[in-house]
């Protein structure tokens, strides 16, 4: 039997295995990102001055998946609300409870920053993942409107 999975922070050693789990995020919600937008998004993470962070999900040197959160100012709290933005975990360990244990990783992260309220969105055809997110968080009931500038 193999040994239990860990969420740890991302390291700067990572970006080789951090990086087809990114592209297979991306992949998944039919998006192309630029390499200059992945570069950044990746030196984001080791800026102490960016409220950006990123967790993966090992078991024995493979990094199995991902997960990047923000915190930000809320017009309704005094403390920071956490945005759960990427959630992604690699295709041979769907199944497994990591996405559980990354979401549930970013929880304890939120707890420790005094954040009230961690969110995220999803697309309304991940039925799959919206199983999970039903266990562990409740819908807020609102709709997401964008308009691209």
């Amino acid at each position: 039997m193999s040994n239990p999975p860990i969420v740890r922070s991302v390291t700067l050693m990572d970006f080789a295995q951090w990086e087809p789990l990114w592209e297979g995020y991306n992949n998944f919600y039919e998006r192309t990102v630029a390499p200059e937008i992945t570069k950044m998004t990746w030196s984001r993470f080791f800026d102490s001055y960016e409220p950006v962070h990123a967790l993966v999900a090992e078991r024995e040197g493979q990094l199995l998946g991902l997960v990047h959160y923000i915190f930000h100012r809320n017009t309704a709290m005094i403390e920071p609300v956490c945005y759960l933005q990427d959630l992604f975990t690699a295709e041979s360990a769907r199944g497994q409870g990591i996405a559980r244990l990354l979401i549930e990783s970013v929880y304890e992260r939120a707890k420790e920053a005094r954040s009230p309220r961690v969110y995220w969105q999803t697309h309304e055809t991940n039925l799959t993942a919206m199983k999970l997110y039903d266990k562990i968080a409740e819908r807020s009931g609102f709709i997401v409107y964008r308009k691209q500038n």
